[in-house]
């Protein structure tokens, strides 16, 4: 600094404004530490040489000690030096404050943003002798004003290139600005909406809620209004999806967003949308995913109401065989007129499902059981009309089936089933009447669908279940032999019939796995009651057709007879006359068999079609008696004959008999009587879980 002080006394000593001058630059320099301080002198040309910088100055790429002394030129860049002359020039044109922003880079490679300040000194005699230049880093707000603007950019951007239409509001709904989309959605440009009450825009039975929603927007909540109308500058109604926002600055609301969506489309897709996948394509008749709806409607209505219902199932008699000899557009037909007639009867509460093929449902609300007898005498007055089918006149018959709620059930699955079932029992009993549902009635599981569907995860879930059905020996009394008895248990369908599931895992092929399943369970229990103590025990396993003529099956069988240590005399395979068609291959498969160790049955004996003479070529154990003879041995002499031959044939062959369905004592004397080797059934035992009969059957 003292260097500083002697150069101006040396430059200025004979000037009477030094004391002035000296005040103004030591002012400068001790007042404004942190800016960039330079001292210009003015020489004649004018040229400006450098005669004091800072130590902030003297970060400046360029910018030495070296640099005091030397011309602007000499130190700058050839840009920088011309921009910094001209702002000095600008002194001699009469302007008395230069002020001007710049980019300079520094020493380190980073750039900072300058404001500069020039102030001309003079000499007594006006003469601009010196320049002070004071540069101040504006960096820092240079960055935040670009953030600034750059944000209101974005938020701009947001606004403008929206594809909803947004409406800037004050505090009383006056619209203050919109977006381009305004136009393109409601038909208004934004002059025809600035100044408007966006409230008169909408439609009356709407207005007042969104009044609401603006009221709630204004306390500081956001709303939102799913579908509302919109009048559009046409004056037709448009469906929208409505969202109001508060506009908060420095922590106060100053108006609001309203952002709207045009959904009318997508609200007439969705009417469509829901119309098909409730309705019948072919009658518009209400479908069977409406009735499952309707039905949980109703059932939830009626228990808080404590009244009854009816769901009707019908059924047309001999459809298939007109559909098939007049064709389908005869049959579609047919179905379009039965659907109008069920609809044209003069009954109330009462809705008409069709579930598909000729199947009709009708859900009748509010009755009882006299009421229903009414209803239905109508439906066969109705088909009592013969309908016209290309020009010829055809009489066409209902079966119906009848479920009542609450007394058949309190879930929509149930109560259609049980109306199936009803509907099962008139169609056994000749049809063209109706029946109501009791629990006398088997009730079919009439979606083979859902049961596949089902079927497919049962053994994943556990589902299957193997009953063992103990097999007595006559003459002794012991039971040493069992046949393993699949059995079903689902959630939802409960226990079902193998009568119906096993064709269904026939058809599917599923029976394939689930055979599999089988035999490697029956070997698992052979090993536990091995491990128990048990042992000498045969376990009789049934083998469905396609199973049989799998080419792996007795290499799977020895396999899972290895892996459980068992003797292959424990296992018994269950064959029926069906599965032994092909002679050659079913030959090929028993010596394969055999070759194992296991024993062969033949199940349901003489119910088949297959030549006696293959008892002398199959290498077989054991003939089982179909219980068809067994049942009636002691009343019809065919079915005693029938039994006494196959036993007397048997034994002459040496092979070992049993009688299926043996359910008194006057049958098992019989069948002692005429030596057959054992029996089974329910005299004996019914079959039981695996844990039941060792309980109750297997002595430890």
């Amino acid at each position: 600094m003292d260097h500083l002080r002697k150069i101006l006394k040396n430059e200025l000593q004979f000037s009477r404004n030094s004391r002035e001058i000296e005040g103004i630059i030591f002012d400068i320099i001790f007042n404004h530490v942190k800016d960039l301080l330079f001292i210009i002198k003015v020489e004649e040309g004018p040229k400006f040489r450098y005669l004091f910088a800072n130590e902030n100055a003297l970060q400046i790429e360029g910018m030495t000690k070296e640099s005091i002394g030397k011309l602007i030129e000499e130190v700058l860049p050839k840009k920088i030096s011309r921009q910094i002359y001209l702002e000095c020039s600008r002194f001699f044109n009469g302007e008395e404050d230069v002020q001007f922003t710049e980019k300079i880079k520094k020493k380190d490679g980073t750039y900072l943003f300058s404001e500069s300040i020039f102030n001309a000194i003079k000499d007594e005699y006006g003469k601009i002798s010196y320049i002070v230049c004071a540069a101040r880093d504006i960096t820092e707000s240079v960055g935040e004003k670009k953030r600034i603007i750059e944000s209101q950019q974005r938020y701009r951007s947001v606004i403008d290139h929206n594809l909803d239409a947004i409406f800037s509001l004050n505090e009383k709904g006056v619209i203050l600005s919109t977006n381009r989309a305004t136009y393109d959605i409601t038909g208004y440009s934004e002059k025809q909406l600035t100044g408007r009450s966006i409230f008169h825009l909408f439609h009356d039975r709407d207005s007042d809620k969104f009044r609401k929603m603006f009221r709630k927007t204004y306390d500081g909540y956001a709303q939102e209004f799913s579908e509302c109308r919109f009048i559009h500058k046409k004056g037709t109604e448009l469906v929208v999806h409505l969202k109001t926002v508060p506009i908060v600055i420095n922590g106060e609301i100053d108006g609001i967003y309203a952002i709207m969506r045009d959904i009318t489309d997508y609200t007439e897709n969705l009417e469509i949308i829901s119309y098909m996948a409730f309705h019948d394509q072919l009658t518009g008749l209400l479908n069977r995913a409406a009735l499952i709806r309707d039905l949980k409607v109703e059932i939830k209505k009626n228990q808080k109401q404590n009244t009854e219902f009816a769901l009707l199932n019908i059924d047309l008699d001999r459809f298939k065989y007109l559909n098939d000899t007049m064709g389908h557009e005869a049959g579609d037909l047919l179905l379009k007129n039965v659907g109008q007639r069920l609809l044209s009867m003069k009954y109330k509460n009462f809705e008409v499902y069709r579930q598909g093929g000729d199947e009709f449902n009708i859900l009748l609300k509010n009755t009882d059981e006299e009421l229903v007898n009414e209803f239905v005498a109508e439906i066969f007055k109705v088909f009592n009309i013969p309908f016209q089918l290309k020009r010829q006149e055809y009489f066409i018959t209902p079966s119906i089936g009848i479920s009542m709620y609450p007394f058949d059930g309190h879930d929509s699955e149930m109560l259609i089933r049980k109306a199936d079932g009803a509907l099962y029992q008139v169609k056994e009993k000749g049809k063209a009447h109706y029946q109501f549902y009791n629990t006398g009635m088997t009730v079919h599981f009439p979606g083979l669908v859902m049961m596949e569907s089902q079927l497919r995860r049962a053994i994943e879930n556990r589902e299957l279940i193997l009953y063992y059905q103990p097999q007595v020996d006559l003459h002794t009394n012991e039971t040493t032999s069992f046949e393993a008895l699949l059995r079903w248990a689902n959630p939802i369908l409960g226990f079902v019939s193998p009568g119906e599931f096993i064709p269904l895992a026939e058809d599917t092929g599923l029976i394939i796995s689930i055979g599999d399943w089988v035999i490697e369970e029956v070997c698992r229990q052979l090993r536990s009651w091995e491990d128990k103590g048990i042992h000498g025990l045969k376990i009789g396993v049934n083998l469905s057709p396609k199973q049989f003529t799998q080419p792996s099956l007795c290499e799977r069988i020895a396999y899972l007879l290895k892996k459980y240590s068992l003797k292959p005399s424990s296992l018994e395979i269950e064959i029926t006359e069906g599965a032994m068609q092909d002679t050659a291959e079913t030959i090929k498969i028993l010596d394969q068999m055999k070759e194992i160790g296991l024993s062969i049955s033949v199940d349901d004996f003489g119910t088949g079609y297959s030549s006696l003479s293959y008892l002398k070529q199959f290498p077989l154990d054991t003939l089982k008696i179909d219980q068809s003879f067994v049942k009636e041995i002691l009343f019809d002499k065919k079915d005693a004959a029938i039994t006494n031959t196959i036993i007397h044939l048997a034994n002459s062959l040496g092979l070992e008999v049993i009688a299926e369905g043996v359910e008194t004592t006057e049958q098992a004397g019989f069948l002692k009587d005429a030596n057959c080797s054992k029996a089974q059934g329910f005299l004996f035992s019914k079959p039981v879980p695996a844990e039941e009969l060792f309980k109750h059957l297997i002595p430890v």
